[in-house]
């Protein structure tokens, strides 16, 4: 815990600080409701859980929010705590406090198959929480700046874990609502827990170099008031502070350089009165020191979605070395610091602003377009791709701007505009002229979208689109695309093989057995139970099963035999060939199809996979976002399962860049081989800026124990990145 410990008064007075003409009595029943709960239990990173409440509650005194934004982030670990249920608090606190706690609690009376399902449905439902109240993030935020802040007596691998979730959610979480400090903040923690030997080196070298520095700011400050001042421009004050460090970490890595070559350092920052005065102290900036192309952005005229605003220029300043300086006014900058707190929708009520409609507008799509997103490693995927940060502006012809992530194409753009104008887009104009839909947007593009009535989303989309929005869009449409195909499949196939024992359809859907059937089989309904033998995630024979008419159990029992004799000889010939074997598929009358794994993506046991039927060679199987599969013909895709029980290896491949420091392959390979797996193939090269890159085809069991892999290959110090071929 920090060596400063907030007290209940401490919160007290720092409240009546924010909230002057407020009554903070149900602050102070809350303060003594928590106190008696929590008397005992203990915070997961050391020390007593109601300090860590307190803290938590204080951070929210610090973003100026409501008082019951403030009292919710007292009592957040109530529910999961044990100390309180959601119907006592509402009777306590009321539901506004209630509701808020609510939001942030986790879903821990639910057995989830993996880890990650439990981790995006926590996650699903603070963010479904955020949607109806924007509070329910704040708090989260809040009580994961205070676990980051204490989380250096955790061991090693709740270490990472936690700071790898804040560095890809939450951070850029505040990013999205606009609260900086915070998402600097917890990127710097992350930063430390991830790469601690990095973060230690790039923190020392700043240090010895911080009286250097601040000559050169209190230096670079006098010219600035100097000149504004000449050109009748009187600033409010200027401030030059250091970037934090994450932010040059990332510079060195992205451009490869060393830190003496990394000049903007330090950001200036001009704060005046008026918008007028931010264009005229631009431009003195400018007339002195020549601006670097590229770099002036103008987000006063173009807001961001979160409701910043600034202009943005670097320069080649004093001694020739590059300065970034943002000029804004001093409400720019109350926004740009706290985000959407700056100006709080539930405020006595007030009517809320157009840039604060707009910014919640942009969030409830967010939540709209992960709550159609059912899948966990897709749910993932896709709010990732939501919390980008925007390099391109692009514009309709109205001058709507639309903020998007760099290689966004105008098929992004016509999602970003409405679903609909994305699932019909045939074709843009960018700038007036037509361009296809692969091509990359640039800022200050005026898009227009053509659309036709009969156009539908294409599976090759997915190759070039970058939004998570428009990605789960195109997946929802194919997914419901390919249930109606299984649909209409599946009902051909049953009414055929029902007919053979003297069944039907129609005549099983009346009989009183039908829903002892569905239930047999774990479907929701007729059209489940149709679309699952469509995709060949359910077969006849299984339903067959179920029904037992007389004399199948025997002749299902005599097939079984023959087929495992059958598949037996097919894997004895596959070890002498090398081609891995996944078992039989029985498709639309067709049985005992060959089956092989691709080479070309390498699938293993636990991937989400596709057949693909090929000429004369059976069925080849292809994980599910293979390039090579996704340039075929959709019409002979097949949609398969593992079968159970595998107990042979698979081949897949992966990338590790890392240090290059001595025997450091040899660590590497340690860690594979401790995790019982065989390197069967291996590359390695050194590139020109001393990393090393190795290639490997890995023999594994299946997903869950490649991921296990690649977890503890991530614990490597020395281990740059992972990426899967």
């Amino acid at each position: 815990m920090a060596d400063f410990v907030i007290t209940l008064q401490h919160l007290r007075t720092l409240a009546e600080g924010h909230l002057p003409n407020t009554s903070l009595a149900l602050l102070d029943k809350a303060g003594a409701f928590a106190v008696e709960r929590h008397a005992g239990k203990t915070y997961n990173y050391g020390g007593p859980f109601i300090d860590h409440a307190i803290a938590v509650a204080a951070t929210l005194v610090s973003m100026k929010m409501d008082l019951s934004t403030i009292v919710a982030g007292l009592l957040h670990g109530a529910i999961n705590e044990g100390v309180a249920t959601l119907e006592e608090l509402q009777e306590l606190f009321g539901d506004d406090v209630a509701n808020i706690v609510n939001g942030t609690t986790r879903i821990t009376n639910v057995r989830y198959s993996s880890h990650l399902t439990k981790q995006v449905e926590n996650i699903r439902k603070y963010i479904l929480a955020m949607g109806a109240d924007i509070r329910v993030l704040l708090v989260k935020l809040s009580d994961r700046l205070q676990d980051m802040s204490n989380l250096g007596g955790a061991a090693e691998e709740e270490r990472r874990y936690k700071a790898r979730e804040t560095m890809d959610l939450y951070a850029p979480l505040a990013g999205r609502v606009g609260i900086e400090w915070l998402k600097r903040e917890l990127e710097d923690l992350s930063f430390a827990h991830l790469f601690p030997a990095e973060y230690e080196k790039l923190a020392s070298q700043m240090d010895s170099t911080l009286n250097e520095r601040q000559a050169y700011v209190d230096e670079v400050i006098g010219i600035l008031y100097t000149k504004l001042r000449a050109n009748k421009v009187e600033p409010v004050r200027i401030i030059g502070r250091p970037k934090h460090l994450y932010s040059i970490y990332k510079k060195l890595i992205a451009q490869k350089i060393t830190l003496e070559q990394v000049y903007d350092k330090v950001a200036f920052r001009i704060l005046v009165r008026t918008v007028r005065e931010c264009y005229q102290a631009l431009g003195t900036v400018h007339a002195d020191w020549p601006p670097v192309p590229g770099r002036i952005k103008d987000y006063i005229s173009v807001p961001k979605a979160n409701n910043y605003q600034s202009l943005h220029t670097t320069v080649s300043g004093p001694h020739d070395h590059f300065i970034e300086i943002q000029i804004r006014t001093e409400e720019m900058d109350r926004v740009a610091q706290e985000g959407v707190a700056a100006h709080w929708a539930y405020k006595e009520g007030q009517k809320i602003s157009n840039n604060d409609a707009r910014l919640f507008k942009d969030i409830k799509q967010m939540v709209q377009t992960l709550q159609e997103v059912e899948d966990p490693a897709e749910f993932m995927e896709s709010l990732k791709s939501e919390l980008y940060e925007p390099d391109v502006f692009a514009l309709t012809p109205k001058g709507e701007v639309h903020e998007l992530p760099r290689g966004s194409t105008p098929i992004d753009f016509a999602y970003a505009i409405h679903s609909d104008v994305g699932d019909t887009c045939v074709g843009a104009k960018v700038n007036g002229q037509i361009v296809q839909l692969k091509y990359k947007l640039q800022n200050g593009d005026i898009v227009e979208i053509l659309t036709q009535k009969n156009q539908h989303p294409k599976r090759a989309w997915l190759q070039i689109v970058q939004t998570g929005r428009a990605r789960a869009r195109i997946r929802q449409y194919l997914r419901r695309e390919e249930n109606e195909r299984s649909l209409k499949l599946g009902r051909e196939i049953c009414e055929r093989e029902l007919k053979k024992n003297g069944l039907n359809l129609q005549s099983l859907i009346k009989s009183g057995h039908f829903r002892m059937l569905l239930k047999e089989l774990r479907c929701s309904s007729l059209d489940d139970m149709l679309i699952r033998v469509g995709s060949g995630g359910l077969t006849v024979p299984a339903i067959l099963r179920a029904l037992q008419p007389e004399g199948y159990a025997e002749l299902e029992e005599q097939r079984r035999t023959e087929e495992m004799q059958q598949r037996a000889q097919r894997q004895a010939a596959s070890s002498k060939t090398g081609t891995a074997l996944s078992g039989n598929i029985d498709l639309d009358g067709v049985s005992g199809m060959q089956v092989k794994v691709s080479r070309c993506c390498h699938p293993i046991p636990g991937d989400a996979i596709i057949g693909f039927i090929t000429t004369g060679s059976g069925l080849s199987i292809h994980r599910a976002e293979c390039p090579n599969l996704l340039a075929t013909n959709s019409t002979r895709w097949v949609d398969v399962n593992w079968p159970p029980g595998l107990q042979q290896s698979y081949h897949t491949g992966l990338l590790i860049r890392a240090e290059n420091k001595k025997s450091i392959l040899a660590t590497i390979s340690s860690s594979i081989s401790a995790d019982d797996a065989d390197i069967v193939e291996l590359n390695a090269r050194t590139t020109a800026h001393n990393v090393a890159e190795m290639e490997m085809l890995l023999a594994v069991r299946d997903l869950k124990h490649f991921q296990l892999i690649q977890q503890h290959l991530q614990q490597i110090p020395e281990v740059l990145e992972l990426k899967r071929r």
